[in-house]
């Protein structure tokens, strides 16, 4: 437990004085704001009439309400969160072997399992406060906005729609740390990443994405007309890879060759 801890601050001390997450941190930001100016367009119609194109957009924010603005952002959060955490996780596992670093984990004298389970824990922890600070601020630029239906039931139940679709596509963000290990670097993770922006939007589309991993937290927060109902097959479908991409990693990183 003590190597554990260890190597998770060291992993928490480079991600802190990183300028990638921060920058992350910065590009995150853009999605409570175009939230916000989406809403406020809906607020003032007669802004709407001089936006035109852009206020026929806005209408994918719903009403200027609070449950249809936490709505969005649990939308934001599960289809954007796949190309955030994905990013995340193939830095934290692939910058080892972009800035020549890999050689200094191989010769630790503790198990290599320690050190992917700090990454893995260092990702979570990160994408969990990028999460946060996304929410805090977008709940901020809605006080100012002054939305109506404000009620402690909306809040609990915004939330917590919020909290689990962030939570099941962090999971789903563990086999990018494979592709970041298998690739040595930086491009095949983002390159899958990438796909599983695509493939989950496209099979959406085709009224298969419960059966899709990677589409099922967008639908659970209500991207389609109809929200999903989880059930445990599901949470199975979300499961197995994600504790593949645990695993795999796991494997890799105690067998492959590194040099």
């Amino acid at each position: 437990m003590k190597h554990f801890l260890s190597v998770l601050s060291i992993e928490l001390f480079k991600i802190r004085k990183s300028k990638v997450i921060w920058l992350t941190v910065i590009a995150a930001s853009l999605a409570p704001l175009m939230a916000s100016f989406f809403t406020l367009i809906l607020k003032y119609p007669g802004w709407m009439k001089k936006a035109g194109l852009l206020g026929a957009q806005a209408q994918v924010a719903g009403a200027a309400s609070w449950p249809d603005y936490l709505n969005l952002y649990g939308q934001m959060l599960a289809v954007g969160g796949i190309l955030i955490f994905g990013f995340i996780t193939s830095w934290i596992f692939g910058r080892e072997y972009t800035d020549g670093t890999i050689k200094d984990f191989l010769v630790l004298p503790y198990s290599r399992v320690i050190v992917v389970l700090a990454k893995f824990s260092a990702m979570f922890i990160t994408s969990i406060l990028i999460s946060l600070y996304i929410v805090l601020f977008g709940c901020l630029l809605g006080w100012f906005i002054g939305l109506s239906g404000w009620s402690g039931e909306v809040l609990i139940q915004g939330i917590g729609t919020i909290t689990a679709a962030t939570f099941m596509t962090i999971m789903l963000s563990t086999p990018t740390a494979f592709f970041a290990s298998y690739g040595k670097g930086y491009l095949a993770p983002i390159g899958f990443v990438i796909l599983l922006l695509i493939f989950s939007q496209i099979i959406a589309a085709a009224d298969l994405g419960e059966f899709f991993p990677w589409s099922i937290p967008a639908l659970y927060s209500g991207i389609s007309e109809v929200s999903l109902e989880l059930t445990w097959v599901h949470l199975l479908l979300i499961f197995c890879p994600s504790i593949l991409g645990v695993l795999s990693t796991l494997e890799w990183w105690r067998y492959a060759d590194h040099d």
